[in-house]
Protein backbone atom coordinates (compact mmCIF):
# COMPACT_ATOMS: atom_id res chain seq x y z
CA UNK A 1 0.00 0.00 0.00
CA UNK A 2 2.80 2.45 0.86
CA UNK A 3 4.82 1.72 -2.28
CA UNK A 4 1.64 2.19 -4.34
CA UNK A 5 1.88 5.92 -3.51
CA UNK A 6 4.93 6.25 -5.76
CA UNK A 7 3.16 4.57 -8.68
CA UNK A 8 -0.02 6.58 -8.15
CA UNK A 9 1.86 9.86 -8.48
CA UNK A 10 3.38 8.82 -11.81
CA UNK A 11 0.00 7.88 -13.26
CA UNK A 12 -1.66 10.94 -11.76
CA UNK A 13 0.65 13.58 -13.21
CA UNK A 14 0.78 12.12 -16.73
CA UNK A 15 -2.72 13.39 -17.59
CA UNK A 16 -2.85 16.28 -15.14
CA UNK A 17 -0.06 17.82 -17.22
CA UNK A 18 -2.34 17.94 -20.29
CA UNK A 19 -5.43 19.40 -18.56
CA UNK A 20 -6.15 22.88 -19.96
CA UNK A 21 -7.67 24.18 -16.71
CA UNK A 22 -4.65 22.97 -14.75
CA UNK A 23 -2.26 24.75 -17.10
CA UNK A 24 -4.41 27.90 -17.01
CA UNK A 25 -4.65 27.81 -13.19
CA UNK A 26 -0.87 27.45 -12.91
CA UNK A 27 -0.42 30.24 -15.46
CA UNK A 28 1.76 28.17 -17.81
CA UNK A 29 1.53 26.76 -21.33
CA UNK A 30 1.67 23.09 -22.27
CA UNK A 31 5.10 23.62 -23.82
CA UNK A 32 6.52 25.49 -20.83
CA UNK A 33 9.55 23.95 -19.10
CA UNK A 34 7.69 24.55 -15.83
CA UNK A 35 5.45 21.57 -16.66
CA UNK A 36 8.47 19.31 -16.28
CA UNK A 37 9.79 21.26 -13.28
CA UNK A 38 6.52 20.77 -11.36
CA UNK A 39 6.78 17.02 -11.96
CA UNK A 40 10.47 16.74 -11.21
CA UNK A 41 10.71 18.95 -8.09
CA UNK A 42 8.84 16.19 -6.26
CA UNK A 43 11.94 14.03 -6.59
CA UNK A 44 14.06 16.62 -4.79
CA UNK A 45 11.62 16.39 -1.90
CA UNK A 46 12.02 12.61 -2.03
CA UNK A 47 15.80 12.93 -1.67
CA UNK A 48 15.52 15.08 1.47
CA UNK A 49 12.71 12.96 2.89
CA UNK A 50 14.82 9.82 2.55
CA UNK A 51 17.56 11.23 4.79
CA UNK A 52 15.12 12.48 7.45
CA UNK A 53 13.17 9.21 7.45
CA UNK A 54 16.32 7.09 7.74
CA UNK A 55 17.36 9.00 10.87
CA UNK A 56 13.87 8.68 12.31
CA UNK A 57 13.71 5.00 11.36
CA UNK A 58 16.95 4.26 13.18
CA UNK A 59 16.13 6.37 16.24
CA UNK A 60 12.44 5.65 16.81
CA UNK A 61 11.70 2.52 14.78
CA UNK A 62 10.62 1.59 11.27
CA UNK A 63 6.88 1.83 12.02
CA UNK A 64 6.88 5.34 13.56
CA UNK A 65 8.99 6.57 10.66
CA UNK A 66 6.54 5.11 8.12
CA UNK A 67 3.58 6.69 9.98
CA UNK A 68 5.14 10.16 9.98
CA UNK A 69 6.00 9.86 6.28
CA UNK A 70 2.41 8.91 5.47
CA UNK A 71 1.12 11.94 7.38
CA UNK A 72 3.51 14.25 5.50
CA UNK A 73 2.40 12.69 2.19
CA UNK A 74 -1.23 13.42 3.11
CA UNK A 75 -0.40 17.07 3.81
CA UNK A 76 1.49 17.53 0.54
CA UNK A 77 -1.31 15.93 -1.44
CA UNK A 78 -3.90 18.27 0.14
CA UNK A 79 -1.76 21.31 -0.72
CA UNK A 80 -1.68 20.17 -4.35
CA UNK A 81 -5.45 19.66 -4.32
CA UNK A 82 -6.26 23.18 -3.06
CA UNK A 83 -3.69 24.96 -5.28
CA UNK A 84 -5.70 27.59 -7.18
CA UNK A 85 -9.03 26.38 -5.73
CA UNK A 86 -11.04 29.62 -5.62
CA UNK A 87 -7.97 31.77 -6.14
CA UNK A 88 -5.35 32.20 -8.83
CA UNK A 89 -2.61 34.24 -7.20
CA UNK A 90 0.01 31.97 -5.70
CA UNK A 91 -1.45 28.78 -7.23
CA UNK A 92 1.82 27.80 -8.89
CA UNK A 93 3.82 28.43 -5.71
CA UNK A 94 1.41 26.33 -3.65
CA UNK A 95 1.57 23.52 -6.21
CA UNK A 96 5.38 23.57 -5.96
CA UNK A 97 5.19 23.46 -2.16
CA UNK A 98 2.67 20.62 -2.28
CA UNK A 99 4.86 18.61 -4.67
CA UNK A 100 7.93 19.09 -2.46
CA UNK A 101 6.09 18.22 0.78
CA UNK A 102 4.54 15.14 -0.79
CA UNK A 103 7.99 14.19 -2.05
CA UNK A 104 9.32 14.41 1.52
CA UNK A 105 6.75 11.84 2.60
CA UNK A 106 6.99 9.48 -0.36
CA UNK A 107 10.81 9.64 -0.34
CA UNK A 108 10.80 8.67 3.32
CA UNK A 109 8.44 5.79 2.62
CA UNK A 110 10.62 4.60 -0.26
CA UNK A 111 13.66 4.65 2.06
CA UNK A 112 12.12 2.83 5.02
CA UNK A 113 9.70 0.35 3.46
CA UNK A 114 12.34 -1.72 1.56
CA UNK A 115 14.44 -1.93 4.73
CA UNK A 116 11.42 -2.88 6.82
CA UNK A 117 10.33 -5.49 4.26
CA UNK A 118 13.79 -7.08 4.04
CA UNK A 119 14.14 -7.25 7.81
CA UNK A 120 10.83 -9.09 8.11
CA UNK A 121 11.66 -11.71 5.45
CA UNK A 122 14.19 -14.52 5.13
CA UNK A 123 16.93 -14.57 2.47
CA UNK A 124 14.92 -16.98 0.30
CA UNK A 125 11.90 -14.69 0.14
CA UNK A 126 13.15 -11.10 0.31
CA UNK A 127 13.05 -10.59 -3.45
CA UNK A 128 9.57 -12.01 -3.88
CA UNK A 129 8.21 -9.90 -1.00
CA UNK A 130 9.55 -6.62 -2.39
CA UNK A 131 8.63 -7.48 -5.98
CA UNK A 132 5.05 -8.07 -4.83
CA UNK A 133 5.09 -4.70 -3.09
CA UNK A 134 6.22 -3.07 -6.31
CA UNK A 135 3.44 -4.82 -8.16
CA UNK A 136 1.21 -2.78 -5.84
CA UNK A 137 3.19 0.23 -7.08
CA UNK A 138 2.03 -0.58 -10.62
CA UNK A 139 -1.52 -1.04 -9.34
CA UNK A 140 -1.30 2.53 -8.02
CA UNK A 141 -0.06 3.67 -11.42
CA UNK A 142 -2.99 1.94 -13.14
CA UNK A 143 -5.52 3.26 -10.65
CA UNK A 144 -4.34 6.85 -11.04
CA UNK A 145 -4.30 6.77 -14.82
CA UNK A 146 -7.71 5.05 -15.01
CA UNK A 147 -9.30 7.63 -12.70
CA UNK A 148 -7.58 10.40 -14.66
CA UNK A 149 -8.80 9.00 -17.95
CA UNK A 150 -12.33 8.45 -16.66
CA UNK A 151 -12.87 11.93 -15.22
CA UNK A 152 -11.17 13.55 -18.21
CA UNK A 153 -13.52 11.81 -20.63
CA UNK A 154 -16.53 12.58 -18.41
CA UNK A 155 -15.74 16.21 -17.58
CA UNK A 156 -13.36 17.30 -20.34
CA UNK A 157 -9.88 18.78 -20.28
CA UNK A 158 -11.21 22.26 -19.46
CA UNK A 159 -12.83 21.22 -16.16
CA UNK A 160 -10.81 21.78 -12.97
CA UNK A 161 -12.26 18.67 -11.27
CA UNK A 162 -10.82 16.52 -14.06
CA UNK A 163 -7.38 17.14 -12.49
CA UNK A 164 -8.30 17.79 -8.85
CA UNK A 165 -10.23 14.54 -8.32
CA UNK A 166 -7.31 12.25 -9.32
CA UNK A 167 -5.06 14.20 -6.95
CA UNK A 168 -7.29 13.96 -3.86
CA UNK A 169 -8.21 10.29 -4.44
CA UNK A 170 -4.57 9.51 -3.63
CA UNK A 171 -5.51 10.11 0.03
CA UNK A 172 -6.91 6.57 0.08
CA UNK A 173 -3.41 5.07 0.32
CA UNK A 174 -1.85 6.97 3.24
CA UNK A 175 -5.08 7.12 5.26
CA UNK A 176 -5.70 3.39 4.80
CA UNK A 177 -2.17 2.45 5.85
CA UNK A 178 -2.11 4.83 8.81
CA UNK A 179 -5.31 3.19 10.06
CA UNK A 180 -3.78 -0.28 10.44
CA UNK A 181 0.00 0.14 10.61
CA UNK A 182 -0.17 -0.27 14.41
CA UNK A 183 -1.14 -3.92 13.84
CA UNK A 184 2.10 -4.72 12.00
CA UNK A 185 5.16 -5.99 13.90
CA UNK A 186 8.17 -3.76 14.40
CA UNK A 187 11.40 -4.99 12.83
CA UNK A 188 12.95 -7.56 15.18
CA UNK A 189 16.39 -6.47 13.98
CA UNK A 190 15.63 -2.91 15.08
CA UNK A 191 14.52 -4.15 18.51
CA UNK A 192 17.70 -6.22 18.93
CA UNK A 193 19.97 -3.33 17.97
CA UNK A 194 18.22 -1.23 20.60
CA UNK A 195 18.66 -3.87 23.31
CA UNK A 196 14.96 -4.77 23.43
CA UNK A 197 15.22 -8.56 23.38
CA UNK A 198 11.73 -9.27 24.70
CA UNK A 199 10.14 -6.98 22.10
CA UNK A 200 12.22 -8.65 19.40
CA UNK A 201 10.97 -12.05 20.53
CA UNK A 202 7.35 -10.85 20.33
CA UNK A 203 7.91 -9.63 16.75
CA UNK A 204 9.61 -12.89 15.77
CA UNK A 205 6.77 -14.99 17.20
CA UNK A 206 4.31 -12.87 15.24
CA UNK A 207 6.31 -13.32 12.02
CA UNK A 208 7.61 -16.91 12.27
CA UNK A 209 5.66 -18.55 15.09
CA UNK A 210 6.89 -19.96 18.40
CA UNK A 211 8.91 -22.84 16.92
CA UNK A 212 11.31 -20.67 14.88
CA UNK A 213 11.34 -17.54 17.05
CA UNK A 214 14.05 -18.71 19.49
CA UNK A 215 16.43 -19.79 16.72
CA UNK A 216 15.90 -16.53 14.83
CA UNK A 217 16.45 -14.52 18.00
CA UNK A 218 19.79 -16.22 18.62
CA UNK A 219 20.85 -15.47 15.03
CA UNK A 220 19.92 -11.81 15.39
CA UNK A 221 21.75 -11.49 18.70
CA UNK A 222 24.88 -12.99 17.14
CA UNK A 223 24.66 -10.66 14.15
CA UNK A 224 24.11 -7.67 16.45
CA UNK A 225 27.15 -8.61 18.51
CA UNK A 226 29.36 -8.68 15.39
CA UNK A 227 27.97 -5.49 13.85
CA UNK A 228 27.58 -3.32 16.96
CA UNK A 229 31.35 -3.08 17.38
CA UNK A 230 31.52 -1.06 14.16
CA UNK A 231 30.18 2.50 14.05
CA UNK A 232 29.19 3.66 10.56
CA UNK A 233 28.53 7.25 9.48
CA UNK A 234 27.66 8.78 6.14
CA UNK A 235 31.30 9.79 5.68
CA UNK A 236 32.28 6.10 5.82
CA UNK A 237 29.80 5.43 3.04
CA UNK A 238 30.19 8.30 0.57
CA UNK A 239 33.87 9.18 0.76
CA UNK A 240 36.41 7.18 -1.30
CA UNK A 241 38.38 4.98 1.05
CA UNK A 242 35.49 4.74 3.51
CA UNK A 243 34.86 1.26 4.85
CA UNK A 244 31.50 1.02 3.03
CA UNK A 245 32.23 3.14 -0.05
CA UNK A 246 32.09 0.07 -2.32
CA UNK A 247 28.63 -0.90 -1.07
CA UNK A 248 27.49 2.68 -1.56
CA UNK A 249 28.71 2.79 -5.16
CA UNK A 250 26.84 -0.44 -5.95
CA UNK A 251 23.74 1.22 -4.47
CA UNK A 252 24.28 4.50 -6.32
CA UNK A 253 24.87 2.86 -9.68
CA UNK A 254 21.86 0.60 -9.21
CA UNK A 255 19.60 3.64 -9.03
CA UNK A 256 21.48 5.57 -11.72
CA UNK A 257 21.22 2.61 -14.06
CA UNK A 258 17.53 2.19 -13.28
CA UNK A 259 16.99 5.83 -14.31
CA UNK A 260 19.08 5.25 -17.44
CA UNK A 261 16.65 2.55 -18.56
CA UNK A 262 14.38 5.48 -19.43
CA UNK A 263 11.27 4.11 -17.83
CA UNK A 264 10.78 7.17 -15.61
CA UNK A 265 10.13 9.06 -18.83
CA UNK A 266 7.86 6.34 -20.23
CA UNK A 267 5.68 6.26 -17.11
CA UNK A 268 5.15 10.03 -16.97
CA UNK A 269 5.07 10.79 -20.70
CA UNK A 270 3.65 7.50 -22.02
CA UNK A 271 0.74 9.07 -23.89
CA UNK A 272 3.09 11.46 -25.72
CA UNK A 273 5.18 8.49 -26.89
CA UNK A 274 2.15 6.81 -28.45
CA UNK A 275 1.26 10.11 -30.12
CA UNK A 276 4.78 10.27 -31.53
CA UNK A 277 4.17 6.81 -33.01
CA UNK A 278 1.23 8.25 -34.95
CA UNK A 279 -1.85 7.73 -32.76
CA UNK A 280 -4.37 10.47 -32.00
CA UNK A 281 -4.58 11.85 -28.46
CA UNK A 282 -7.55 9.73 -27.32
CA UNK A 283 -6.14 6.46 -28.71
CA UNK A 284 -2.73 7.26 -27.22
CA UNK A 285 -4.27 7.67 -23.77
CA UNK A 286 -6.12 4.34 -23.97
CA UNK A 287 -2.97 2.60 -25.22
CA UNK A 288 -1.08 4.06 -22.29
CA UNK A 289 -3.64 2.52 -19.93
CA UNK A 290 -3.30 -0.78 -21.79
CA UNK A 291 0.47 -0.60 -21.41
CA UNK A 292 0.12 -0.06 -17.66
CA UNK A 293 -2.29 -3.00 -17.33
CA UNK A 294 0.15 -5.24 -19.24
CA UNK A 295 2.93 -3.91 -17.00
CA UNK A 296 0.96 -4.93 -13.89
CA UNK A 297 0.41 -8.52 -15.03
CA UNK A 298 3.94 -8.99 -16.40
CA UNK A 299 5.29 -7.90 -13.02
CA UNK A 300 4.10 -11.28 -11.75
CA UNK A 301 7.12 -12.82 -13.50
CA UNK A 302 9.37 -10.60 -11.38
CA UNK A 303 8.34 -12.08 -8.07
CA UNK A 304 8.25 -15.59 -9.55
CA UNK A 305 11.80 -15.33 -10.92
CA UNK A 306 13.70 -12.92 -8.66
CA UNK A 307 14.53 -15.48 -5.96
CA UNK A 308 15.01 -18.30 -8.47
CA UNK A 309 17.35 -16.87 -11.11
CA UNK A 310 18.65 -13.91 -9.14
CA UNK A 311 18.74 -10.14 -9.31
CA UNK A 312 21.76 -9.83 -11.63
CA UNK A 313 20.42 -12.08 -14.38
CA UNK A 314 17.11 -10.23 -14.56
CA UNK A 315 18.81 -6.82 -14.51
CA UNK A 316 21.37 -7.61 -17.21
CA UNK A 317 18.99 -9.39 -19.58
CA UNK A 318 16.34 -6.76 -18.90
CA UNK A 319 18.65 -3.87 -19.80
CA UNK A 320 19.83 -5.47 -23.04
CA UNK A 321 16.24 -6.42 -23.93
CA UNK A 322 15.02 -2.86 -23.32
CA UNK A 323 17.89 -1.55 -25.49
CA UNK A 324 16.68 -3.71 -28.39
CA UNK A 325 13.13 -2.42 -27.89
CA UNK A 326 14.29 1.20 -27.93
CA UNK A 327 16.25 0.60 -31.14
CA UNK A 328 13.03 -0.75 -32.69
CA UNK A 329 11.16 2.30 -31.37
CA UNK A 330 13.76 4.60 -32.95
CA UNK A 331 13.17 3.02 -36.34
CA UNK A 332 9.38 2.95 -35.97
CA UNK A 333 9.26 6.50 -34.62
CA UNK A 334 11.26 7.72 -37.60
CA UNK A 335 9.02 5.88 -40.04
CA UNK A 336 5.89 7.15 -38.27
CA UNK A 337 6.98 10.76 -38.73
CA UNK A 338 7.66 10.16 -42.43
CA UNK A 339 4.80 7.80 -43.34
CA UNK A 340 3.28 10.19 -45.88
CA UNK A 341 6.60 10.79 -47.65
CA UNK A 342 7.41 7.09 -47.79
CA UNK A 343 3.87 5.95 -48.62
CA UNK A 344 3.75 3.62 -45.60
CA UNK A 345 0.41 3.01 -43.82
CA UNK A 346 0.47 4.48 -40.30
CA UNK A 347 -0.59 1.22 -38.67
CA UNK A 348 2.30 -0.63 -40.30
CA UNK A 349 4.73 1.24 -38.05
CA UNK A 350 2.61 2.33 -35.08
CA UNK A 351 1.54 -1.23 -34.17
CA UNK A 352 5.03 -2.80 -34.03
CA UNK A 353 6.29 0.34 -32.30
CA UNK A 354 3.59 -0.02 -29.67
CA UNK A 355 4.41 -3.71 -29.18
CA UNK A 356 8.06 -2.77 -28.63
CA UNK A 357 7.00 -0.23 -25.99
CA UNK A 358 4.76 -2.80 -24.25
CA UNK A 359 7.65 -5.29 -24.18
CA UNK A 360 10.14 -2.69 -22.93
CA UNK A 361 7.76 -1.75 -20.12
CA UNK A 362 7.35 -5.38 -19.09
CA UNK A 363 11.10 -6.00 -19.18
CA UNK A 364 11.67 -2.98 -16.95
CA UNK A 365 9.18 -4.29 -14.41
CA UNK A 366 10.69 -7.77 -14.39
CA UNK A 367 14.32 -6.71 -14.48
CA UNK A 368 14.67 -3.35 -12.77
CA UNK A 369 11.70 -2.03 -10.81
CA UNK A 370 12.29 -3.83 -7.50
CA UNK A 371 15.95 -4.82 -7.82
CA UNK A 372 17.47 -1.35 -7.49
CA UNK A 373 15.58 -0.92 -4.20
CA UNK A 374 16.20 -4.44 -2.93
CA UNK A 375 19.97 -4.73 -3.29
CA UNK A 376 20.82 -1.85 -0.87
CA UNK A 377 18.76 -3.55 1.84
CA UNK A 378 20.78 -6.75 1.37
CA UNK A 379 24.38 -5.51 1.31
CA UNK A 380 24.62 -3.13 4.28
CA UNK A 381 24.85 -4.24 7.94
CA UNK A 382 21.98 -3.34 10.26
CA UNK A 383 23.96 -0.40 11.67
CA UNK A 384 23.88 1.35 8.29
CA UNK A 385 21.04 -0.32 6.41
CA UNK A 386 18.66 2.63 6.79
CA UNK A 387 21.38 5.08 5.68
CA UNK A 388 22.15 2.87 2.69
CA UNK A 389 18.50 2.81 1.72
CA UNK A 390 18.34 6.60 2.18
CA UNK A 391 21.29 7.06 -0.18
CA UNK A 392 19.46 4.84 -2.66
CA UNK A 393 16.38 7.09 -2.53
CA UNK A 394 18.49 10.26 -2.75
CA UNK A 395 20.17 9.04 -5.92
CA UNK A 396 16.82 7.81 -7.27
CA UNK A 397 15.31 11.22 -6.55
CA UNK A 398 18.12 13.19 -8.18
CA UNK A 399 18.33 10.84 -11.17
CA UNK A 400 14.58 10.93 -11.79
CA UNK A 401 14.50 14.70 -11.22
CA UNK A 402 17.00 15.00 -14.05
CA UNK A 403 15.24 12.49 -16.33
CA UNK A 404 11.74 13.93 -15.88
CA UNK A 405 13.06 17.48 -16.25
CA UNK A 406 15.07 16.75 -19.40
CA UNK A 407 12.66 14.33 -21.10
CA UNK A 408 10.09 16.91 -22.35
CA UNK A 409 12.96 19.03 -23.66
CA UNK A 410 14.45 16.01 -25.44
CA UNK A 411 11.04 15.08 -26.88
CA UNK A 412 10.61 18.57 -28.28
CA UNK A 413 14.09 18.65 -29.80
CA UNK A 414 15.03 15.05 -30.64
CA UNK A 415 11.62 13.51 -31.38
CA UNK A 416 12.13 9.79 -32.03
CA UNK A 417 15.92 10.01 -31.61
CA UNK A 418 15.33 10.09 -27.85
CA UNK A 419 14.70 6.34 -28.07
CA UNK A 420 18.21 5.79 -29.44
CA UNK A 421 19.61 7.74 -26.48
CA UNK A 422 17.78 5.39 -24.12
CA UNK A 423 19.00 2.35 -26.10
CA UNK A 424 22.61 3.42 -25.48
CA UNK A 425 22.02 4.15 -21.79
CA UNK A 426 20.44 0.71 -21.35
CA UNK A 427 23.48 -0.96 -22.90
CA UNK A 428 25.65 0.87 -20.38
CA UNK A 429 23.35 -0.14 -17.49
CA UNK A 430 23.49 -3.79 -18.53
CA UNK A 431 27.28 -3.79 -18.89
CA UNK A 432 27.92 -2.07 -15.55
CA UNK A 433 25.60 -4.44 -13.71
CA UNK A 434 27.23 -7.48 -15.30
CA UNK A 435 30.72 -6.24 -14.38
CA UNK A 436 30.27 -4.78 -10.90
CA UNK A 437 26.98 -5.71 -9.22
CA UNK A 438 27.15 -8.92 -7.12
CA UNK A 439 24.31 -11.42 -6.93
CA UNK A 440 22.67 -10.92 -3.53
CA UNK A 441 19.78 -13.37 -3.89
CA UNK A 442 19.63 -16.53 -1.79
CA UNK A 443 22.27 -15.23 0.63
CA UNK A 444 22.04 -13.91 4.17
CA UNK A 445 22.89 -10.28 4.92
CA UNK A 446 26.17 -11.48 6.40
CA UNK A 447 27.03 -13.56 3.30
CA UNK A 448 26.49 -10.53 1.08
CA UNK A 449 28.69 -8.38 3.28
CA UNK A 450 31.40 -11.03 2.87
CA UNK A 451 31.58 -10.20 -0.84
CA UNK A 452 32.82 -6.71 -0.05
CA UNK A 453 35.36 -8.03 2.43
CA UNK A 454 36.66 -10.46 -0.22
CA UNK A 455 36.64 -7.69 -2.83
CA UNK A 456 38.82 -5.49 -0.64
CA UNK A 457 41.24 -8.36 -0.08
CA UNK A 458 41.33 -9.09 -3.84
CA UNK A 459 41.80 -5.38 -4.60
CA UNK A 460 39.11 -5.42 -7.31
CA UNK A 461 35.44 -4.55 -7.76
CA UNK A 462 34.96 -6.88 -10.73
CA UNK A 463 32.51 -9.55 -9.66
CA UNK A 464 34.18 -12.20 -11.83
CA UNK A 465 37.47 -11.73 -9.98
CA UNK A 466 36.17 -11.92 -6.42
CA UNK A 467 36.20 -15.37 -4.79
CA UNK A 468 36.42 -17.14 -8.16
CA UNK A 469 33.36 -15.37 -9.53
CA UNK A 470 31.10 -17.02 -6.95
CA UNK A 471 28.91 -13.91 -6.70
CA UNK A 472 28.05 -13.85 -10.39
CA UNK A 473 25.13 -16.17 -9.69
CA UNK A 474 22.85 -17.48 -6.97
CA UNK A 475 24.56 -19.78 -4.43
CA UNK A 476 24.69 -23.35 -5.65
CA UNK A 477 23.80 -26.34 -3.51
CA UNK A 478 26.86 -27.92 -1.97
CA UNK A 479 27.53 -31.53 -2.67
CA UNK A 480 25.89 -33.77 -0.14
CA UNK A 481 23.06 -31.36 0.57
CA UNK A 482 20.77 -33.05 -1.92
Amino acid sequence: TAIALYGYDQGMMSLVNTNYDYLDTMGISGESPLVGVIVSVYYLGCAVGAVLASYLGDAKGRKPSIFVCLAVTTLGNLLMFIAGLGFSRGALALMFIGRIVMGLGVGGIDAVIPVYSSELNEEGGRGKALAQEFQANIFGLNMAFAINLGVTNALGKTNQWAWRIPIVVMQIYPVLLMSFIYRLPESPRWWIFHDCENDARVSLVEIYGDDEATEKLDELKEAAKEESAVSIGYSDMILPGGQQFHETMVTVMGQVNQALTGYGAVSVYGAQIFELLGFDVSTAEYLTQGNYISYFFLMTFAWILIDRVGRRFLMVTGAFGIAVCFIILTVMGGLAMNCNKLGIPNMAVSVPGSIALFVATGLFGIGWLAQAWLIPTEIFPSTSRAQGSAISVIVWGLANFTVTLVTPILFNNLNYWIFLVFAVTNLFAGWWTWAYSPETGGRSFEDNQQFFTESKESNTWRVSRVKGGEYRHMPREKEGNG
